[in-house]
């Protein structure tokens, strides 16, 4: 059975579903590692590859964001140019396709040849493809969105879709998680989406389940053990976890690229549920469990 947990909650030993690639052995010399983007996601995984070793150089709009990292030896970049020069390997974690076109539009510039740029950000295929075209002759480009919460960037526990030739680029990777090979470029993106829309709408699913057992007068205590032992046990582990953080409106986000690629009404439901709940934006995606319907969620 397909473990949701291996994504979204720390936990035991998991199913894996999907072959991984070995993992990749250190290299003698030591790649040069750019690290754009330190959000909520992005901060555990550079702090993995400071961790590691590695020489890392950090970029945020945000330039409080890159201090703790200048605290512990990494550089803090004045812009996101500056930030690539001289590196092997740039590493995006970014909020959605505008932001990723932004980035490469100031960076594109500074990249040069026998760079790769690995995008962690979850934006979908299409922008994935537009932001591998922009980029100069002689620097590849890896769509890497991974699944996963914040526990598991901090344990090194991710799952890395990766679309594009990603041996160069495996031992950085190997420090973040576990490499699912895709195919070519745009392929992880788009497997990205099929995951996390089937992961967002099975929570919504379970939490919906929650409410129809108080709607009908079950105890509460009862309906979890039911659902613990169905084919729901995974989804619900999501839903009562406080050790995961994946944000509403980066569910919303992800839904919301799905139902644009395909003719999905369930996808549509479920965005209609995740955008009618009052805030914050920024909750976990497991307090769609306990949030009346009824207000937009807040920005």
């Amino acid at each position: 059975m397909l473990d949701i947990r291996l994504w979204h909650v720390r936990a035991g030993p998991s199913v894996d579903v999907m072959t991984s690639h070995p993992a990749a052995s250190a290299t003698a010399a030591l790649p040069r590692v750019a690290f754009l983007g330190l959000g909520l996601m992005g901060t555990p995984m550079a702090h993995r590859l400071l961790d590691a070793g590695l020489p890392l150089t950090v970029w945020n709009r945000t330039a409080a964001r890159a201090e703790p990292f200048a605290a512990r030896g990494a550089t803090a970049a004045a812009t996101a140019a500056g930030a690539v020069e001289g590196a092997d390997v740039v590493v995006m974690m970014l909020a959605d396709p505008a932001a990723v076109a932004s980035v490469v539009g100031e960076i594109a510039g500074a990249l040069r040849p026998g760079t790769v740029l690995v995008d962690t950000s979850s934006i979908g295929p299409d922008a994935a493809r537009a932001a591998a075209a922009r980029l100069p002759r002689g620097v590849a480009y890896v769509d890497a969105p991974v699944m996963g919460s914040v526990d598991r960037a901090a344990a090194g526990e991710l799952l890395i879709l990766a679309g594009g030739e990603t041996r160069p680029v495996l031992p950085v990777l190997a420090h973040l998680g576990k490499v699912r090979e895709c195919g070519g470029v745009g392929s992880g993106a788009a497997l990205k989406l099929v995951l996390i829309n089937a992961v967002i709408g099975g929570v919504v699913l379970t939490a919906e389940a929650m409410a129809l057992g108080r709607a009908l007068g079950l105890d509460d205590g009862l309906v979890t053990d039911g659902l613990a032992a169905s084919p729901l046990g995974p989804l619900l582990q999501r839903v009562l976890t406080t050790t995961a953080h994946f944000p509403l409106e980066h569910a919303a986000k992800d839904v919301r690229l799905a139902a644009a690629a395909a003719d999905l009404p369930l996808a549509r439901t479920v965005l209609e549920r995740l955008t009618s709940h009052p805030g914050p934006a920024g909750a976990d995606l497991a307090r769609i469990a306990d949030l009346p319907a009824g207000e937009a969620v807040r920005g």
